[in-house]
């Protein structure tokens, strides 16, 4: 039986890693994955999935009005896996229809994506896949100051943390940094200073 799986973790947690991995594992089985991601994160380009350590695969683009249902539906082949990563940009919709691609077509969808943003409040992704997903799980990270578990991301701007502002700001580690909830509300005074022991 199929189950809707969302994997969350801060920046550089190793999601697209973790995606990568499972869709090898599957086809060296013979077995047939879809890997989707956002069209709104084309640091890479344009339905690329791609980690910072180098790794990288095309993707399905999921635009916002993607019928991403109907899109698995209509396939020659129903894939063994749908993977999809930066799903913090899904929209409630999309979340949806990923959940009947489960529960209609018995196809397991592993989502991989933030859970919260820099301001620490819910995408619309997240949110929804928080209340659907039958499996969640924590990818862990430590925080960028400290040995604590990164749980929060914080944006920066000139090495300074910035707290308010749009809360979609594609970035990568220039802008980005995984913390624990102390460096949330208190990061270092000079942001660049080496961790603390």
């Amino acid at each position: 039986m199929a189950q809707f799986y969302f994997k969350y973790g801060t920046m550089n947690s190793g999601k697209t890693i973790e995606i990568l991995k499972v869709a090898h594992n599957y086809e060296e089985q013979g077995k047939k994955v879809v890997i989707m991601t956002s069209a709104i994160d084309t640091r890479d380009g344009f339905g690329i999935v791609s980690s910072r350590i180098g790794m990288r695969r095309e993707a399905i683009a999921i635009t916002d009005d993607m019928d991403v249902f109907a899109y698995i539906q209509n396939l020659a082949e129903t894939p063994y896996c749908v993977l999809i990563d930066e799903s913090q940009f899904l929209t409630k919709q999309h979340v949806y229809d990923f959940a009947r691609v489960v529960d209609e077509l018995d196809v397991p969808v592993m989502a991989f994506g933030l859970k919260n943003d820099f301001r620490n409040e819910l995408f619309e992704g997240s949110k929804h896949l928080l209340l659907l997903a039958d499996k969640l799980d924590e990818i862990k990270t430590i925080c960028q100051y400290c040995s604590k578990k990164a749980t929060m991301v914080l944006r920066t701007l000139n090495g300074q943390p910035v707290y308010q502002g749009e809360q979609i700001q594609i970035g990568g580690n220039e802008t980005y940094i995984p913390v624990c909830r102390k460096h949330y509300f208190h990061p270092p005074i000079h942001m660049n200073e080496i961790k603390e022991r």
